[in-house]
């Protein structure tokens, strides 16, 4: 189980890759790797792997969201929720 960060996702604010994260591309997506706590964690999706990339630019989760079509969000959305609440996404 990944450790919880105490962080709760909220799309109104502004967020980003925690610093000491690092992404590869892959086919199905990208892996993520934390080299704070040694996780290893799998983007099984494009939409998200562009969503996390957006964060940086975007002015909230929101806009940056706003990208992936209408009928998949929410899956996105609780995909990223989880990656706050995991560390590997953290609010600027």
């Amino acid at each position: 189980m990944a450790k919880a960060s105490g962080v709760t996702f909220d799309p109104a604010l502004g967020y980003r890759l925690h610093p000491k994260v690092a992404l590869r591309p892959e086919r199905f997506g990208a892996l993520a790797y934390s080299y704070e706590t040694r996780r290893l964690s799998l983007f099984k999706d494009v939409d998200l792997v562009a969503v996390v990339r957006a964060l940086r630019d975007a002015p909230s989760a929101g806009d940056a969201l706003a990208i992936v079509p209408a009928a998949k969000r929410p899956a996105v959305e609780r995909a990223l929720a989880r990656l706050v609440e995991t560390g590997f996404v953290q609010p600027r």
